[in-house]
C-alpha cells in the first residue's frame, strides 16, 4: 500500500485485516491515505480465498477525518474535478468510502477514539460497525462550511432516519458510540470493538463463501432496485449458489444435520 498508509494482510481463515496506519495523525486523510484506501479496496476485489474483512485504525483513533494541515501545506487537493467519475460511479474521495460497499465480501469496521467527517463516511461503507461506547463521532463537514461528499448520503440513507441525519449534518455536533447505536450508525457497542469485529468476521468466514458473496450482492440490489428486480435477483442468486459443483449435496447435508439437532431438543 502507498507509503504504508494502509496495511493489508490475509489470514489463513480468509479474513483480511485492513488498518489505517497513520497513528501519529490519528489516521487523518492526506492524499497518500486516499490512494492507499482505494488501492486496498481494489486489491480485495480480486484476492483469492477472501471471505471477510476487518477494517480498523491503528493507534488512538479510527480516523480523524481530512488532514487539513496536509492540504494547507501544499498537498495535492483530493477534491479537484469532483464531478468527474474516476472510479465507476464515484470520484476519488467518494471511492475511499464506497470501495467497502463494492468489496465482494462483508466488511466489519471496528471504531474507537475519534471518527470524524470522512472517517465516519469510510466506516459507514462497512456492512457492520462495532463501536466503542466512548468513541467520538461527528459528521464534521459543516463546521468548515462544506457538505459531506465522500459517499455519506448514499451510505446513510439506509442507516439513519432522515430527520436525525439532517440534525447531525446541520449541527456537526459530536455524539458517542452509545448514541450512534440508537441513530443507526453503530451495529454493536463494545468495550473491545476490534475483538468483537474479529469474532463476527470469523463467524462469517465459516459460512459458505458463495452464499455470503451472493447475499452481499443482493443487499446492493435491495438498496437500489424495485421489488420486481429484487425478487428476480434473489432467484438468480440462489440458482447460482446451488448450481455450483457439490453445493446441493452440501446444503442438504447441512439441513439434515440441523434437523437432527432440533429433533433432540
Amino acid at each position: 500500500m502507498a507509503d504504508e498508509r494502509v496495511t493489508l494482510t490475509l489470514g489463513d481463515d480468509g479474513v483480511a485485516q485492513v488498518r489505517l496506519n497513520r497513528p501519529d495523525k490519528m489516521n487523518a486523510l492526506d492524499p497518500a491515505m486516499f490512494d492507499a484506501l482505494i488501492a486496498a479496496g481494489e486489491a480485495l476485489r480480486t484476492m483469492p480465498g477472501l471471505r471477510a474483512v476487518v477494517l480498523a485504525g491503528e493507534g488512538r483513533a479510527f480516523c480523524a477525518g481530512l488532514d487539513l494541515g496536509s492540504f494547507a501545506a501544499g498537498g495535492s487537493d483530493p477534491t479537484r474535478n469532483l464531478a468527474e467519475r474516476t472510479h465507476g460511479n464515484a470520484n476519488r474521495v467518494q471511492e475511499a468510502a464506497m470501495t467497502w460497499r463494492k468489496c465482494p465480501v462483508p466488511v466489519v469496521a471496528a471504531v474507537h477514539g475519534v471518527c470524524f467527517g470522512g472517517g465516519l463516511q469510510i466506516a459507514s461503507g462497512a456492512d457492520i460497525r462495532v463501536v466503542h461506547p466512548a468513541a467520538r463521532l461527528a459528521i464534521m463537514e459543516m463546521r468548515w462550511g462544506l457538505v459531506p461528499d465522500m459517499g455519506g448520503y448514499a451510505l446513510w440513507r439506509t442507516l439513519v432516519r432522515g430527520d436525525r441525519l439532517r440534525e447531525l449534518v446541520y449541527s456537526n455536533r459530536e455524539f458517542s458510540g452509545t448514541e450512534a447505536l440508537g441513530l443507526g450508525l453503530a451495529t454493536f457497542v463494545e468495550s473491545d470493538p476490534l475483538a468483537r469485529a474479529q469474532a463476527i468476521a470469523a463467524e462469517i468466514a465459516a459460512r459458505n463463501p458463495e452464499a455470503v458473496r451472493a447475499a452481499k450482492r443482493l443487499f446492493d440490489v435491495m438498496d437500489n432496485e424495485d421489488t420486481d428486480s429484487i425478487l428476480l435477483a434473489e432467484s438468480r442468486a440462489q440458482d447460482g449458489v446451488i448450481r455450483k459443483p457439490n453445493q446441493v449435496e452440501a446444503v442438504m447435508a447441512g439441513m439434515q444435520k440441523r434437523a437432527a439437532v432440533f429433533s433432540d431438543v
